[in-house]
């Protein structure tokens, strides 16, 4: 069971886990205190960042046996567009399942799933 209130920044940012007929989606409301530049006003890169590395984390728990909990070696991302004072979606997919190492790809967007606002690519320790 994906149990998002065991994890303190998950609750601080207010993500939720939704489904759909593709898997499991992850939601990140839009609030003002994680704006970072108040300009346009765009969503703070280190908050996107983290969604992204959150969304791979619950993929993996959510496809994984439950008895260890992973643990990120690391994580890239790719910061495509500014993610504006909107609701952001994510979704990742696990590209590999190895005994010791998992390696989850995830992509981040807003309006639009064809216009992704950041792509990130990480390695987790199992």
């Amino acid at each position: 069971m994906i149990r998002l209130d065991a994890i303190p920044y998950a609750q601080f940012l207010g993500v939720k886990i939704d489904r759909d007929d593709e898997g499991l989606i992850c939601v990140l409301p839009f609030r003002q205190e994680i704006v970072g530049n108040a300009n346009l006003p765009a969503i703070h890169g280190g908050v996107v960042g983290a969604f992204l590395e959150l969304t791979a984390f619950m993929q993996l728990l959510a496809e994984s046996d439950g008895e260890r909990v992973p643990k990120s070696i690391n994580f890239n991302i790719d910061y495509l567009r500014s993610a504006r004072a909107h609701e952001t979606y994510g979704r990742a997919e696990l590209v590999k399942h190895g005994r010791r190492i998992a390696n989850v790809r995830v992509v981040a967007w807003q309006t639009d799933p064809k216009k992704p606002v950041a792509a990130g690519i990480g390695n987790f320790l199992l």
